[in-house]
């Protein structure tokens, strides 16, 4: 079956952008103002969405329900497998008293509360990023950093703007593949353009956590740091997403930013 989409069904760019917008709205809508569980808020999202699609834009039947099935079955492998892994070796490290351990190590390390968010927010984020993603990151260097003295909205915020840099490489980089797939041009070509404009991002990225933090003369302050700690994720950022792939480029570039830090 051959089905052409219409992305002004309404005939008025402003109306059918407000419809398309409405399984997005309602979804953190849901969990924002109503309080509704995720889980909840995710299936309302999904049955919103395919009234969009059936009333709104006309798609068949068949293909929404395919659609749908897909994008759930998508969601649970791989990303949902390998979340739900990250989540049983977080809490394993929990249990084993061993998150207490590297937040130690880490306070001993670096008592500068501004080098502790480049290795915490920065680096170790990054890490997390490369072998789960979605939201793991900030939630697990959110709470070390709270662990460690920061604020709770604070470190949130601070965790957020580091996870910018190895973003588009998460979870073993599906953002890429899924782009490959998507479009079905080659996923070592789309990692090598994404690698070629990153790397400069990735080393301004240290300095605005620890500029948010405290402020640009604070940054100064410990630019050995900051710089070391970019530099030594963006050359790996730029070296295995060309000539690797995107698969290994978090893992690789926040080992080695961890590595230089220390």
């Amino acid at each position: 079956m051959i089905w052409t989409q219409t992305y002004d069904p309404l005939g008025s760019r402003v109306l059918s952008t407000l419809m398309a917008a409405v399984p997005v709205v309602t979804l953190l809508g849901c969990i924002a103002f109503l309080r509704i569980r995720i889980h909840l808020a995710a299936l309302l999202g999904v049955a919103m969405a395919l009234a969009v699609a059936l009333f709104g834009y006309g798609m068949p039947w068949s293909m929404a329900l395919g659609s749908a099935g897909y994008g759930a079955a998508y969601g649970l492998f791989p990303i949902g497998w390998i979340i739900l892994n990250v989540i049983f070796l977080y809490q394993l490290t929990v249990e084993r008293k061993l998150f207490a351990v590297l937040r130690d190590s880490l306070a001993a390390l670096a008592p500068d509360p501004r080098v502790q968010l480049i290795l915490v927010a920065f680096s170790f984020g990054a890490f997390i990023e490369g072998v789960a993603g979605f939201g793991a990151p900030v939630a697990i260097t959110g709470a070390i950093l709270i662990q460690l003295g920061f604020r709770p909205l604070q470190a949130s915020g601070l965790a957020l703007i580091a996870n910018t840099a190895p973003v588009a490489f998460g979870s073993l980089g599906i953002p890429i593949t899924t782009l490959s797939q998507i479009t079905g041009m080659d996923a070592l070509a789309l990692s090598k353009m994404v690698g070629r404009q990153l790397p400069f991002f990735s080393v301004i990225v240290p300095f605005w956590v620890v500029a948010a933090y405290s402020g640009w003369r604070g940054a100064i302050g410990i630019w050995p740091a900051v710089v070391t700690g970019g530099v030594a994720f963006a050359i790996p950022q730029f070296l295995v997403s060309n000539f690797h792939g995107p698969w290994l480029v978090d893992i690789a570039s926040s080992v080695s930013s961890l590595g230089a830090v220390v």
